[in-house]
């Protein structure tokens, strides 16, 4: 067994798992997962850059997660960031800042890296107890893959939507309007059309939704009162269950997604859009699945994400 830690850098959040993994065996066993929300990809939809106080953010929250690193005997780290540094014209900052903390550079991934990451984490856990080929989804803050395969991706493709990138650029109503809720969903339509391109949807067996906006979705549908990881992950719900309830989510004001227990007071303005995309997404998967002669009557939620595939990725480096 190695100890590693991965980190996660994306548009909304900064995310930490420390693991015990044991790279020949395939199994991994968490020590410490925690998550902030920093809200790197703040404006960089608009300005192309990242902005000062994000910046300050996310570097705050990187000196806590080499301390934990420290206390935990962690004998190597990952840090992999996705879609906002990826985007920004003065990455270089991010990158020095990270550095200096924690002494590795973050690796700015490509989308299908990002993809086959998320691939590879999900999978781990899910494949031994649905049919292939899998449909990974990771809906993030800029960006949102989409990877289909069995036991390694077979296509994928990064598409430039997320729950911060689309609230910024149309959801501005609390709650949103009937004009910016079909705007949005134009945008969606449009990165799926590409998408279905590349990746053939209809080949669906198991469809399976990754990080926050997935799993808030999911506690939602379920019903819970308090954000409960242990029922959430590896929920599978009927996919009109999972519609009816990103509808509910999108139409709420911002209070009213405050309220909720589950909900994460720093996912609150942007649970909408998440909401969106995931919807249309389930529901576009559904519609080619049946034009093909099939049919998807759930979708599968997990916990483990990207999270779990840096990490293999980081004790397959040191093996």
């Amino acid at each position: 067994m190695t100890r590693v830690a991965a980190i996660d850098c994306g548009t909304n959040s900064i995310r930490l798992l420390v693991a015990d993994v044991d790279p020949t065996a395939g199994t991994l066993v968490d020590v410490d997962r925690r998550s902030e929300v920093v809200r790197l990809g703040q404006g960089v939809d608009r300005t192309g850059r990242l902005a000062p106080e994000a910046l300050e953010r996310t570097l705050d929250a990187s000196a806590r997660y080499a301390r934990i690193c420290d206390e935990l005997g962690v004998s190597t780290i990952r840090f992999v960031a996705t879609s906002a540094s990826r985007d920004a014209e003065n990455r270089d900052d991010f990158v020095d800042g990270v550095k200096a903390l924690l002494g590795v550079e973050p690796e700015v991934v490509s989308g299908q890296e990002e993809a086959a990451l998320s691939f590879r984490g999900a999978t781990g856990v899910v494949a031994g107890q649905h049919p292939g080929p899998f449909l990974v989804v990771d809906l993030g803050g800029g960006s949102t893959e989409l990877v289909l395969g069995e036991t390694v991706p077979q296509a994928a493709l990064s598409m430039d939507v997320g729950c911060v990138r689309l609230t910024e650029r149309h959801l501005q109503g609390d709650p949103p309007s009937a004009d910016e809720r079909a705007a949005a969903h134009r945008d969606v339509a449009a990165a799926l059309d590409e998408a279905a391109a590349v990746v053939p949807l209809a080949r669906t067996a198991t469809l399976v939704g990754l990080a926050g906006s997935v799993t808030t979705v999911t506690a939602h549908a379920l019903g819970l009162d308090s954000y409960r990881p242990e029922l959430i992950d590896g929920a599978v719900l009927p996919t009109d269950v999972v519609l009816a309830a990103c509808d509910d989510l999108l139409g709420r004001s911002r209070a009213q997604r405050a309220a909720l227990g589950f909900m994460h007071p720093g996912r609150v303005d942007v649970i909408g859009a998440g909401a969106l995309v995931w919807h249309d997404v389930v529901a576009r998967v559904r519609d080619e699945v049946a034009a093909a002669g099939g049919s998807l009557d759930s979708v599968v939620t997990s916990e483990h994400d990207i999270l779990d595939g840096i990490a293999f990725s980081a004790a397959e480096r040191t093996a």
